[in-house]
C-alpha cells in the first residue's frame, strides 16, 4: 500500500482530529439552539424576499449559480475503476488477472478486518457469516468480527455454532450496559483488529464474493481514506416502496460518482464502507454522539485531508423497508443525522478546513437537500397571501430536473435494462422521493423545539427466503 502523503492539497499539514477545535459557538451551545437559529433565519429570509421587489431576482441568481454547478456534475466523467486483484484460484494456478497486471503474491496483500454489529439478527446472521467467510481473498489476509450487541433472540447461539465452522470468525458479545449503539460496538472492536483496511457491513448485507479483490486496489492511491460500495435493494420487487428505494439508491450512486470526479464530497453509507486504518485512527474511530455514524465519519475524514472513493460494481445488497411507517422512521433518522453534522461541524466548514471545491459542493447540496424543503412552508404561505407563485419555484424546478436526470442515468449505469423501463422507474422514483420534502421539513422544526435524546433505532430485517436470493445488478 502506498504511504499517505503528509499534506493537504492546499499545502497545509494534517492535524489530529482532537486539534481541530470542534466546539460550539459561544451562546449557541447544543444542537437545538443552533437548529432553531437556522430555522428562524431561513424562514425570516424567505418572508423578507417575498416582501422585497428584487427578492425574486436574487432567487433566480442563486438558481443560475446552482444550475452551473449541476451542469458540471452531469457532464463530469466518472473516475476509471482500478484493476481488481486476481482471483485466489488464478493465483494458486499461477495465472495473471489480466495482460496488464503482474502476478501478485497474496502474502503481500493488505490485511482486511470485516466488522458487523448485530442485534437480534437470527434471521439473517447465518447467510451473512457464510458469505463473509467465503470471500475470494486469501483467508490468511482477512478476518471477520461479529459484535453481538446483547441480542435477546437466537443470534448468540447461532454465532457460537458458526464460530466452530469458520476459523477466521471472531465473535464478541457486548454486555447489557454497553452504550453507543452501532458506533459503540464498532469502537469496542476495531482497535483490537489488525486490518490495514477495516470494512463494515450491516447484518442484512448480501456480500459479493469478489468484494475485497475489487475494493483493495482503490486504496493504492495514497489520499484515499475510505471507499463506499454501491448499495442495491435485494427485495426491490416486493412492492412500490422497495422499488422506490432501489431508484433512490441508483440516484445516490450516480451523484456519488459525479461529485467525486469533480473533487466534491464523497460520502459513506454505513453498509459496505471500507476505511483505511490510519485514517480511522486519525479520526478517533466512530462518533458515539450521533445517530448516523457514517455521515459523521464522512466529514471527519474530509476534515483530516482524506478522500472517499466509490465502487460501482459489485454492489452490496441490503433489505429495503417494506412498510410506509418503517420507511418514515428510517428516513427521519437519516435526515436528522445528516442535519446534525452541519450543526456539529459548522465552524470547521466556515473556517475553510475543506478544499474550496468541497466547500461549494457541500453548500450546493445542503441548499437542495435541506434548505429548499425547510423554506417550502413559509414560501407557500407567503405565495398564497400575496397571490403569486412560490418564490423558490425556479430552484425547485432545478432540483426536480437534477433528480430526474440523475436517477435515470443512475438506473442505466447500475442495472442492464431497456431504456423505457428505466424511464418508468425514474417517474415512480421521483414521485416516491417527494416524501423527503415532508421528512426534512418536519425534522427541521422538530429538532428546533424538542430536546433530543440519542436513540439507535434498529431496522427489522426479515431475511425471508425470497429476499435471501441475491438478485444483484
Amino acid at each position: 500500500m502506498a504511504d499517505f502523503p503528509k499534506r493537504f492539497s492546499t499545502g497545509r499539514f494534517y492535524q489530529p482530529l482532537e486539534e481541530l477545535e470542534i466546539e460550539d459557538f459561544p451562546g449557541y451551545a447544543g444542537r437545538r439552539p443552533k437548529a432553531a437559529l437556522i430555522l428562524s433565519v431561513l424562514w425570516g429570509v424567505t418572508i423578507a424576499l417575498h416582501l422585497l421587489s428584487w427578492g425574486s431576482w436574487l432567487v433566480v441568481g442563486l438558481t443560475a449559480i446552482l444550475a452551473t454547478h449541476a451542469l458540471r456534475i452531469l457532464c463530469a466523467r466518472p473516475m476509471p475503476e482500478a484493476l481488481p486483484l486476481p482471483s485466489t484460484t488464478d493465483v494458486s494456478a499461477g495465472l495473471q488477472a489480466s495482460s496488464t497486471q503482474a502476478p501478485l503474491n497474496p502474502d503481500s496483500w493488505p490485511y482486511v478486518s470485516l466488522l458487523v454489529a448485530a442485534k437480534n439478527e437470527e434471521t439473517v446472521i447465518e447467510p451473512l457469516v457464510a458469505a463473509l467467510c467465503q470471500i475470494d481473498y486469501p483467508t490468511s489476509r482477512y478476518d471477520v468480527w461479529i459484535i453481538d450487541d446483547n441480542s435477546t433472540d437466537g443470534t448468540a447461539q447461532r454465532l457460537q455454532a458458526l464460530a466452530q465452522r469458520y476459523p477466521q470468525l471472531r465473535v464478541l458479545r457486548r454486555p447489557t450496559a454497553a452504550s453507543g449503539g452501532k458506533s459503540g460496538a464498532l469502537n469496542q472492536v476495531w482497535p483490537d483488529t489488525k486490518g490495514d483496511i477495516i470494512g463494515v457491513f450491516d447484518a442484512d448485507a448480501r456480500v459479493p464474493q469478489d468484494v475485497l479483490r475489487q475494493i483493495v486496489p482503490l486504496f493504492d492511491a495514497g489520499k484515499v481514506g475510505a471507499v463506499q460500495m454501491q448499495k442495491a435493494i435485494v427485495n426491490r420487487a416486493k412492492n412500490l416502496w422497495t422499488r422506490g428505494q432501489q431508484a433512490e439508491m441508483a440516484l445516490d450512486s450516480y451523484f456519488q460518482q459525479q461529485r467525486i470526479s469533480l473533487g466534491g464530497i464523497g460520502e459513506l453509507r454505513g453498509n459496505g464502507q471500507f476505511v483505511r486504518r490510519a485514517a480511522l485512527t486519525q479520526c478517533g474511530g466512530w462518533n458515539e454522539e450521533t445517530i448516523t455514524d457514517d455521515l459523521d465519519l464522512t466529514l471527519r475524514l474530509h476534515f483530516s485531508g482524506w478522500e472517499i472513493h466509490f465502487l460501482l460494481h459489485p454492489a452490496v445488497g441490503e433489505e429495503g423497508v417494506e412498510r410506509p411507517l418503517a420507511l418514515w422512521h428510517q428516513r427521519n433518522r437519516w435526515a436528522e443525522g445528516g442535519y446534525q453534522r452541519y450543526l456539529d461541524y459548522w465552524r470547521l466548514i466556515a473556517q475553510h478546513r475543506l478544499a474550496p471545491a468541497k466547500t461549494f459542493d457541500m453548500a450546493a447540496f445542503w441548499m437542495i437537500q435541506y434548505g429548499l424543503p425547510t423554506v417550502a412552508l413559509p414560501d407557500f404561505v407567503m405565495a398564497m397571501l400575496r397571490h403569486r407563485l412560490p418564490l423558490f419555484l425556479p430552484l425547485s424546478s432545478l432540483a426536480l430536473t437534477l433528480s430526474m436526470v440523475g436517477m435515470f442515468c443512475g438506473l442505466r449505469r447500475t442495472r442492464p435494462q431497456p431504456v423505457w423501463v428505466s424511464g418508468l422507474q425514474t417517474l415512480w422514483g421521483n414521485f416516491y422521493m417527494l416524501h423527503w420534502l415532508l421528512v426534512i421539513a418536519t425534522m427541521a422544526m422538530r429538532l428546533s423545539v424538542r430536546p433530543k435524546r440519542l436513540r439507535w433505532v434498529k431496522t427489522v430485517h426479515l431475511g425471508s427466503e425470497e429476499d435471501l436470493r441475491v438478485d444483484m445488478p
